[in-house]
């Protein structure tokens, strides 16, 4: 619980609707707490997989047989399932986002308390780091960043700030990144701009909006008939990616119709959008955005 409390645990679980013989898999393993919470649930026979590409994540694998943590990023669900013998599965479990540790570590670069290195980088290996988003990428790109994964209405005037700025020496901290964008940090909103700025880089490094899209449309082929997927998304660019993929199987347009005006989706929404109790947010603060949807296979 220390490094990741986790959220809407129950909620998201009990959306599983779990076999005790079944095969599950908790893409998003951080601290153990949901992967926990299905084992608690599962049978002698029942089997989990977790994924987590972080190494800090490694250091929480559980003891259990019936356990088998992956070490890979979960765009590659697919593929590393078929290594250990399984096409398909009853459950996925999804988490999205950063993880509390991930925060709280401040030589990570993710959060906006601590003056750090710009890094961000989820799997320590990659090679994209937030100071080269910040250092390397031209205006319009930068602008781009910021406005499709920040949803920051500035985005043009802070990445031709950023560029002026890096002219004079590189950008090499949080709070160096900071001090050249006050201008577009109101006190009252600051906290707020400054949250959006650092989601934007951070996506971009992650790729995190791409690898939602390769998990999601792998799902119809992971999940069993009857088979549930569980979502808890923290912000809006990965909860309407979500919602339209289980409405319609697209992220963007509609599917075609049939003479009948009738169109297949391969999944089928289980029950209504959930948030967390206003109990866990105040135990929890960062359960605050979290969205939980679920869904099962046609």
């Amino acid at each position: 619980m220390e490094y990741h409390n986790p959220v809407l645990l129950h909620e998201s679980v009990d959306g599983l609707a779990i076999k005790p013989e079944g095969v599950y898999v908790d893409v998003t393993f951080g601290g153990g707490g949901h992967s926990r919470e299905i084992l608690n649930r599962l049978g002698e026979k029942g089997r989990l997989f977790g994924l987590d590409q972080d190494v800090d994540a490694q250091a929480n694998k559980i003891e259990d047989e019936r356990f088998v943590l992956i070490p890979e990023n979960f765009r590659y669900i697919k593929r590393f399932l078929r290594f250990y013998g399984v096409s398909k599965v009853d459950g996925v479990l999804a988490d999205l986002g950063v993880s509390s540790h991930q925060f709280d570590e401040a030589d990570r670069g993710f959060s906006t308390r601590f003056d750090a290195e710009l890094d961000m980088r989820m799997n320590q290996n990659d090679r994209l780091s937030a100071f080269a988003v910040v250092n390397k990428y031209d205006e319009e790109s930068l602008s781009k960043v910021l406005f499709n994964y920040g949803e920051l209405r500035n985005a043009n005037a802070m990445a031709k700030k950023i560029v002026l700025a890096r002219d004079e020496g590189k950008i090499k901290t949080s709070f160096q990144l900071k001090e050249i964008l006050k201008q577009f940090l109101p006190k009252a909103k600051e906290h707020k701009i400054l949250a959006q700025i650092f989601q934007a880089i951070r996506i971009e490094v992650n790729q995190e909006i791409d690898v939602l899209k390769e998990f999601l449309m792998q799902m119809p082929d992971v999940l069993n008939e009857k088979g549930r997927l569980s979502v808890i998304s923290y912000h809006s660019l990965e909860d309407r990616l979500v919602k339209r993929f289980i409405r319609n199987g697209l992220f963007e347009g509609e599917p075609e119709k049939d003479f009948y005006g009738n169109f297949e989706v391969p999944l089928k929404k289980v029950g209504k959008m959930m948030i967390p109790s206003k109990k866990e947010i105040k135990v929890n603060n960062r359960a605050r955005s979290a969205k939980l949807r679920i869904a099962t296979k046609i």
